[in-house]
């Protein structure tokens, strides 16, 4: 079945001197315009395209990639207001409207917001809303923790970061515990820190505990082997210069080359460590 708002693969079975038209199935014969049509595209070849209505409410039909499809979260840039709504680019032709019915804050041309892209029920139009709390589960039992999962960035607060995970519920990266720059939009690996009895989730960028030391080795390895051996950082060194290297937390670091001291591959020397060959 052909879905508004996500990607098909559907059947070329007409040619007309403006597109070619697609066996949309529950859709009948949809267009393709002739600009996005492949070069050498022949009858009964299977094209990759995204269906949306065009200006004219019509079901149509592009190769053009949309920032994000229906069931999806996005950082979009306002690019027109008007009585009806903020509209949005997501980069297809015609512009995604957010209703200010679906507007948490009123929305201001020229400024880029965290949306959800959905379908409209009523109308059947693809649409957004910065309503984010309506699309999430408040509930948390499908994650474990330690688990590793995807992060949307979508806001900082006097803790910390908000993100989205998995595209379904919310979850906090506490200030103290990110060593890098995070971007509001921004896409990102992370892992379930801690799931709390109020079932608020708590992330963290790195996996917790020692399951993290072998990755962690593996990496601290190949750099020293890359420096010659030797690398002047101790787990007594400033913990922005520890980033800049390792880009890891100097925690992290400090309980990573603990071990490999314990195990006698590398060696400390005033203020540095050295590869034990």
């Amino acid at each position: 079945m052909t879905t508004i708002g996500k990607y098909n693969q559907l059947k070329v079975v007409k040619f007309t001197d403006f597109g070619i038209y697609l066996d949309g199935e529950n859709f009948g014969e949809v267009l393709l315009p002739l600009r996005y049509v492949p070069e050498n595209c022949k009858l009964d070849d299977i094209l990759d395209v995204f269906i949306y209505r065009d200006s004219e409410d019509r079901i149509i039909a592009t190769t053009e990639k949309p920032y994000a499809c229906v069931g999806e979260f996005a950082y979009l840039k306002v690019v027109a207001v008007n009585t009806v709504g903020a509209f949005l680019d997501w980069g297809l032709l015609k512009d995604l409207l957010v209703p200010y019915r679906e507007q948490k804050i009123t929305l201001e041309e020229g400024r880029s917001y965290v949306v959800y892209v959905y379908l409209d029920e009523d109308s059947q139009r693809i649409t957004a809303s910065t309503k984010l709390d309506k699309f999430l589960d408040k509930q948390s039992t499908e994650f474990t923790e330690g688990e590793e999962v995807d992060l949307f960035i979508c806001n900082q607060t006097d803790i910390g970061y908000k993100a989205i995970i998995n595209g379904t519920h919310w979850g906090v990266l506490y200030e103290n515990e990110v060593f890098q720059t995070l971007k509001r939009g921004q896409k990102i690996k992370g892992f379930i820190k801690k799931i709390r009895e109020d079932k608020k989730i708590d992330l963290c960028l790195q996996r917790s505990g020692y399951e993290k030391v072998d990755e962690l080795t593996e990496m601290i390895l190949a750099k020293l082997k890359e420096k010659g051996g030797y690398i002047a950082v101790t787990d007594k060194s400033p913990s922005e210069v520890i980033y800049k290297l390792f880009g890891i937390s100097k925690k992290s670091f400090k309980m990573t080359i603990g071990a490999l001291y314990k195990k006698r591959i590398i060696s400390m020397e005033g203020a540095g460590i050295r590869l034990i060959e």
